[in-house]
């Protein structure tokens, strides 16, 4: 997609709607998890972020597949190596970090659910029904992948997670001027979430209508998949718009 079709393209992130109203929790973790950081040599950080998830990763056939079973912090050697072992498994598209998820999404869950559950701002589910309708709108980039959590309560509802591929950044104007860089060794950087959102126009992606960045854990859909989900009447979600810039470098300061 051209930079041109990004000026016209709205941008929305997918949020949780009425908490009162849907009630869904899950208290679980997926099932295989990249081990965390423990002190990297080059920036002393001790760190893991399990936001990275990969539902569609099958590591049951890999040697030593329980060993990924536990969360757990290793030297960044040992990190780096299953890394290259997980690495033939991922989706094309694929960014890993320390305490990246893998695998289907395991626990239970309870309360009532929408046709869409944004639940952590990283993760969202859908009911199957919902998918189906969507991918009868010929979306692009929608994969469902099985989970395996258990309801005690009846009727309980088919869901499937998103795989949410990591694309997209945020633009420089929105983010602290004394922003540093990433550990070149780990990938360690310390950012949060701005208050107003501004993405990178230049980054965004032509090939996925819902997707979330490389740099927030943050949610993110097209205007296509907005209109959809409104025209199916899915439930769960609300869709906040989020403004774009096309600027390649910081705006001046004004003084």
């Amino acid at each position: 997609m051209s930079s041109t079709s990004h000026s016209r393209m709205r941008y929305f992130m997918v949020q949780p709607d009425d908490p009162s109203r849907y009630t869904g929790f899950v208290n679980g973790s997926h099932k295989w998890k990249l081990p965390g950081i423990d002190t990297c040599p080059a920036c002393k950080s001790i760190w893991g972020d399990d936001s990275r998830t990969y539902p569609s990763v099958d590591l049951a056939s890999v040697a030593l597949a329980a060993h990924f079973e536990e969360a757990r912090a290793e030297p960044i050697e040992e990190y780096e190596r299953q890394c290259e072992l997980v690495r033939p498994f991922l989706p094309p598209g694929a960014l890993l970090k320390p305490g990246a998820s893998l695998g289907p999404l395991v626990g239970r869950a309870q309360g009532h659910f929408g046709q869409l559950a944004p639940l952590h701002p990283w993760l969202l589910l859908v009911q199957r029904e919902a998918l189906e309708k969507l991918q009868a709108e010929e979306l692009q980039g929608l994969k469902g992948c099985p989970t395996q959590l258990r309801f005690r309560q009846r009727n309980s509802p088919e869901l499937l997670e998103l795989e949410l591929l990591p694309v997209g950044r945020a633009h420089a104007d929105c983010m602290p001027p004394d922003l540093g860089t990433p550990c070149p060794r780990c990938g360690h950087i310390d950012i949060t979430l701005p208050e107003d959102l501004l993405l990178d126009a230049t980054t965004l992606p032509g090939h996925l209508d819902v997707f979330r960045l490389e740099d927030l854990s943050v949610r993110i859909c097209t205007e296509r998949f907005a209109k959809a989900c409104k025209r199916l009447k899915l439930d769960g979600a609300v869709f906040k718009p989020v403004p774009i810039s096309r600027s390649r470098k910081r705006a001046a300061t004004v003084k």
